[in-house]
């Protein structure tokens, strides 16, 4: 298995941060150490306790955070889940030196059937994370039908919900990108296009 996904997987009974696959200075300008330490550090953090607390006694107590996110109502225990497996799938989709800056292999093939070619992908992942409303996450995910499509989700939420497979998500909520970018969304998500691990997508399907 991946030891991408098993890190993911590895979140049972007591739910720890992810280890990042890289140094927090490595991201910048992109993304930086600052933001590292306060995006990564204390609000994954914050939601890595708050699950852990909030498990206890309750039928998600051994749970993975999978598991949680599909079947738990609203509520604190699924917005913590959420929160848990989406920023692990964030911070894991990074690297300091990508091998490419397109996908390649069964990836590049789904994108150019459901989205023409790569840029235009890019451009319709781009507007869906510029436009969203407030605080969420915009995903490339892959549908029961096997076929990969732009999903947004308020807040915490996860295509794993709908019974999607989430592949790549941008992170739209002002503490992703405040500290280095202000209110320049924008900017800040040209920027992530520079650093994804595409390996790491293309291992998620």
């Amino acid at each position: 298995m991946n030891i991408l996904l098993t890190s993911i997987i590895s979140l049972i009974m007591t739910y720890n941060m992810p280890m990042l696959p890289y140094p927090k200075n490595a991201l910048a300008p992109a993304i930086s150490e600052e933001t590292i330490d306060y995006h990564y550090g204390k609000h994954l953090q914050t939601y890595v306790n708050n699950l852990n607390a909030l498990v206890q006694g309750t039928p998600f107590e051994g749970k993975t955070v999978e598991e949680i996110v599909s079947v738990a109502p609203d509520g604190a225990i699924f917005n913590n889940a959420g929160q848990v497996l989406n920023h692990t799938l964030y911070f894991l989709q990074f690297t300091p030196n990508p091998e490419r800056h397109v996908p390649e292999g069964k990836l590049a093939e789904a994108i150019k059937r459901d989205f023409g070619n790569f840029e235009n992908f890019k451009d319709e992942m781009t507007k869906a994370s510029t436009a969203l409303f407030g605080s969420g996450w915009v995903w490339l995910a892959l549908n029961k039908e096997g076929k990969l499509v732009i999903v947004k989700e308020a807040n915490g939420g996860n295509p794993l919900r709908q019974g999607m497979k989430p592949l790549l998500g941008f992170d739209v909520w002002e503490h992703a990108y405040y500290l280095d970018y202000q209110n320049r969304r924008t900017d800040h998500l040209a920027n992530l296009w520079k650093i994804i691990d595409w390996k790491v997508v293309e291992n998620r399907m």
